[in-house]
């Protein structure tokens, strides 16, 4: 059964509390102050029924004003107690909420690839965020909370018993509705409000897909039509949340109702009984008030139930992330030191997924130190693919891929990365300056040596121009720089880092002649001294490759080098005359 179909998930919510650790004594704390509220609330009405029967009604003018000013210092000492309760219970809930995010997005950062293509970006920012933001709720107002109101109704009970049975009798005869009306209550909202965190996720995913996709829109002049979906997602949306606001319409004036008749029937009783002298006034006062404090509660129970309930249903989302078992095992314990830059494949089979079929079979290369390897083929023929198993995105099924002799699944990630360095077709820019780009916050690169890899691959002069040169905000995903800026940006964000191995998606298909020119100038010098691998989309530009690889089908149909694989009249030639004829231009 699953986790939200349960009324109360001990386990779950042991393992939310179980954040509190590091803040044992707050904790404890806590508690204290909740069960000294507690045990306070009944006293004050108990002194008002005392002051009243014994020194109003007595008309003893001293003693009531010792009781007045015993009465201010209750209700202060009682309002001290509460701020401290409220303050400690909050900063419990933000300070373990800190600790629980900081530990998702950790374990985000280490997930496949794989997993980012099966789960929507919204998604996942709706379990970092709005749904950490419940359990918030949970950890501040949920159990401590709950057990300190249970604590209250229990004492103002024993109270009233121990006052007067009979009047505590009539005053709590009403008591089972109440219990009835708040368990119906409780089981309707739970459903009501699993609804409104699936809707909310399902808003957050298509608002993220459809900002980030927005130019695909307008260019399509698809407004229309995903302003209809977004108008039902929303609409749904509003009727989850109409539905938990219509529950809390019915529940709230029943209770109201309960309280009322329970009033009413103490007002009856009471009256019949200080008219026969049976009951004092005080009584009868102290009695209403207790009646108004135990139905608050009550009340509130419900509803801080709900809360409880929908920081289950949250937290079950989130460590259903955290759960989540798609990360690269990264169980290597060698260290790669001084690399040479050898690079061999053996006999390497690789699928996304098995359903679908191998996209690498029986793959065998070698790349020696220094050399540059060029991948080509028509897409889907498995060239990002071998990109992928390289830096460890995806693991292979079979055979071995090896680093200078060592298998790199017996290295650690962070070693095996450390010593690779990719420039995608697509580049990724954050929103931040260049600087920030460049380095990716690392402190211990300086300016001087963003400034040398910059004029290494011939961007210094385009970063000068900008406002602000390396501290230009280049804003979400680059949008205020051209292709072209954007990739030579990412060829200094490589070269900095001074990788031995080098992968590099060509990415001059978009970009105007000079940038072009600029481009493949800094592929020359990044390339110099490394082992390179290059997907290649024109052949013009991979002649000089030490070795070029076609790949068909994730199989290696030819491999060798540019004259040698024209000469052997086969994939290449095809590709090499084909891609020359369509530029109108003489095949040699």
């Amino acid at each position: 059964m699953s986790k939200l179909g349960k009324a109360f998930d001990t386990e779950l919510i042991k393992r939310i509390y179980q954040y509190f650790g590091p803040y044992k004594n707050t904790f404890i704390l806590a508690v204290i102050l909740t069960i000294l509220i507690a045990i306070l609330a009944p006293l004050r009405p108990y002194l008002i029924q005392y002051t009243l029967d014994e020194y109003i009604l007595k008309m003893d003018g001293e003693g009531l004003v010792f009781m007045t000013i015993l009465l201010i210092s209750t209700l202060l000492i009682e309002v001290l107690l509460s701020y401290f309760q409220t303050y400690y219970t909050n900063w419990l809930g933000q300070n373990a909420i800190k600790d629980i995010r900081k530990k998702v997005f950790a374990h985000i950062l280490k997930l496949k690839p794989k997993y980012f293509d099966q789960t929507p970006i919204g998604t996942l920012v709706t379990r970092t965020i709005s749904d950490l933001e419940a359990i918030a709720e949970v950890l501040s107002q949920g159990l401590i909370t709950i057990a300190g109101d249970l604590l209250q109704i229990a004492t103002i009970i024993t109270v009233m018993v121990w006052m007067d049975w009979r009047l505590a009798l009539i005053s709590l005869c009403t008591l089972p509705l109440m219990i009835l009306a708040t368990y119906i209550f409780k089981e309707k909202i739970k459903s009501a409000f699993s609804s409104v965190r699936t809707e909310v996720s399902t808003l957050n995913a298509f608002l993220q897909e459809h900002i980030t996709g927005m130019n695909v829109v307008q260019i399509f002049n698809r407004e229309e039509e995903e302003k209809r979906k977004f108008s039902e997602i929303n609409a749904r949306h509003k009727k989850a949340h109409v539905q938990s606001v219509w529950y809390y319409s019915i529940f709230f004036p029943v209770v109201e109702l309960i309280s009322a008749f329970s009033l009413g029937l103490l007002v009856w009783w009471g009256a019949k009984g200080v008219i026969t002298d049976q009951f004092s006034l005080g009584t009868i006062i102290s009695f209403m008030m207790y009646l108004s404090m135990l139905f608050r509660p009550m009340r509130m129970l419900a509803d801080k139930f709900n809360t409880l309930q929908m920081g289950v249903v949250a937290g079950e989302r989130v460590f259903s992330v955290l759960d989540t078992n798609e990360i690269i095992p990264n169980n290597g314990k060698h260290k790669l030191g001084k690399v040479t830059g050898k690079i061999t494949f053996e006999d390497v089979w690789f699928a996304y997924n098995d359903a679908d079929g191998d996209v690498l079979k029986n793959i065998n290369l070698s790349i020696e130190s220094g050399q540059t390897l060029a991948l080509v083929g028509a897409t889907g023929a498995g060239k990002s693919s071998i990109i992928n198993v390289l830096s460890r995105f995806y693991d292979i099924k079979k055979g071995s891929v090896k680093i200078d002799g060592v298998d790199i699944r017996d290295l650690e990630l962070s070693s095996l990365r450390r010593h690779i360095g990719i420039v995608l077709q697509d580049v990724f820019l954050f929103s931040g300056s260049i600087a920030e780009n460049i380095t990716l916050y690392n402190s211990k690169i300086t300016h001087e040596e963003i400034e040398k890899a910059a004029k290494e691959v011939g961007a210094w002069e385009f970063i000068q121009r900008l406002p602000g040169g390396l501290n230009y905000n280049v804003m979400e995903r680059g949008a205020t720089l051209s292709t072209g800026q954007a990739q030579l940006i990412s060829f200094i964000r490589a070269l900095i880092y001074n990788p031995e191995v080098l992968v590099l998606d060509e990415a001059t298909s978009s970009v105007d002649t000079e940038t072009e020119i600029l481009i493949q100038n800094a592929t020359t010098k990044l390339m110099k001294g490394r082992t390179s691998i290059v997907v290649a989309h024109r052949l013009s530009t991979i002649q000089n490759a030490d070795k070029i690889v076609v790949l068909d089908k994730g199989e290696i149909m030819e491999m060798g080098s540019h004259k040698e694989l024209l000469q052997k009249d086969g994939f290449y030639k095809r590709l090499y005359n084909l891609q020359f004829e369509s530029q109108g231009l003489k095949v040699s």
